[in-house]
């Protein structure tokens, strides 16, 4: 039956679901009685929801308070064993896959080295897999019982009706890869548990919006550094949470070549990899046999050293111009989109730390113009290194709560777009 706007009694009960859980998960534990004002549901609503939720096991008791001269008040909360989410991130150095419990607390986890940076499709794809076979068996959790799979990988993400998620991932040699379509291939999930990719740009923004340094703003800007650079943008002037080849814009013409094969990106000064790069052409020294992590870290001592030894100047110069691409770079975010907040996350971005924050600030001030350059701050994301993979397991999260706490269907053909829209409209502050 479907009412004068178009929407069914159905969509009604699902969206009341839906809020009640939004509510519960983002402050709760809650009473009944405080559900009611900041759902703007009816007490008689509330009741029936909560019912519905709790016989689904996705509710449970927390605990009680006093209430103002009457009987104490049940609060309540989601209930963590009532789904489970993985997060993958394809990163630059490894893949990591991590189960997740309903409130995002971790269970499991698997890594699988990237050696000398190889992105052959089969072995991601294997890397995957296997890791996933690995959590679920760590966490003794049923394929059945996962919600779905989010996974962030580096490159622009397509989804069409005949191959799912498509992967065109320039500079790591991805042309148009099916990965959806081969994951499914010979997976160990069962067809009603879906697949989530995206940018893990976008994911580590979606992390950080949610439950890092971005909560509460309209307007973020959320950047991705490590061996590459991107970002994400949270503004009402572009798309909700949408990702940015913002390491592909030019700083400078006819400059170094980028890993995209583009001459003078930001990327090609501003990335890890340039980073240790520049410090080699330089005439420095960078350790021999390392991976990129300790190679960066090994460049930090040398740059600032503790024990009060001479700093490596050619290391120093390196980072202190590395600190001024940046910070153009972000003069260029601020201009365009004035967020309130950027935030700088990634393996290199928390690696580099407060010690390079202050300079990075300093030069996007300079360069950006200066009104909305006042009303910015630049901080450190606040989730640390498993960002990415956090922000990947939402997908499902939010293709969950889009469905009011119902499971997934199994998959039929063409787009899926419930999940974005949930994205979208981003979870309540």
């Amino acid at each position: 039956m479907a009412e004068r706007n178009g929407r069914t009694v159905r969509d009604l009960r699902r969206a009341n679901r839906t809020a009640v859980l939004q509510r519960l998960y983002f402050d709760g534990p809650l009473s009944r009685f405080e559900l009611g004002p900041v759902t703007g549901l009816s007490s008689g609503s509330v009741s029936n929801v909560v019912a519905d939720l709790v016989a689904d096991g996705l509710v449970e008791e927390a605990g009680s308070v006093d209430s103002d001269g009457g009987r104490p008040r049940t609060l309540l909360r989601v209930a963590p064993a009532s789904g489970h989410m993985i997060g993958v991130d394809v990163g630059e150095t490894r893949v990591r896959v991590e189960l997740f419990d309903l409130t995002l607390t971790e269970l499991a986890r698997a890594e699988r080295p990237l050696e000398q940076r190889r992105y052959e499709v089969e072995g991601i794809v294997g890397h995957i897999r296997d890791g996933i076979a690995q959590v679920l068996d760590a966490a003794d959790i049923a394929p059945e019982r996962l919600l779905g799979v989010g996974i962030g990988v580096p490159g622009i993400v397509e989804r069409g009706p005949e191959h799912g998620a498509v992967v065109h991932g320039q500079t790591i040699g991805w042309d148009a890869v099916p990965l959806e379509e081969l994951l499914r291939a010979g997976s160990p999930l069962p067809e009603s548990v879906p697949y989530f990719i995206d940018n893990g740009a976008k994911t580590l923004g979606q992390a950080e919006m949610w439950f890092g340094g971005g909560r509460g703003a309209r307007n973020a800007c959320v950047v991705l550094f490590g061996s590459g650079v991107g970002a994400c943008l949270v503004t009402p002037d572009v798309e909700n949470g949408r990702a940015v080849e913002w390491g592909h814009l030019t700083v400078r013409v006819r400059g170094r070549r980028c890993r995209c094969g583009a001459l003078g990106c930001l990327e090609a000064y501003a990335g890890a990899e340039a980073l240790l790069d520049r410090w080699r052409e330089e005439g420095g020294e960078p350790p021999r046999d390392m991976d990129e992590e300790t190679a960066l870290t090994a460049m930090l001592a040398a740059a600032y050293p503790a024990d009060g030894a001479a700093a490596d100047p050619v290391a120093l110069a390196v980072l202190e111009e590395t600190a001024e691409y940046l910070g153009a770079g972000l003069s260029d975010l601020i201009n365009l989109f004035q967020p309130e907040r950027i935030l700088i996350g990634g393996w290199a971005g928390l690696q580099l730390g407060t010690r390079f924050l202050p300079a990075v600030r300093r030069h996007a001030t300079a360069y950006a113009l200066r009104h909305p350059a006042e009303k910015v701050t630049v901080e450190l994301g606040r989730l640390g290194p498993d960002a990415v993979t956090v922000g990947a397991a939402i997908l499902p999260l939010a293709d969950f709560f889009s469905r009011g706490g119902r499971r997934p269907e199994p998959l039929a053909a063409g787009p899926a777009p419930a999940w974005r829209t949930a994205l979208e409209e981003r979870a309540p502050h």
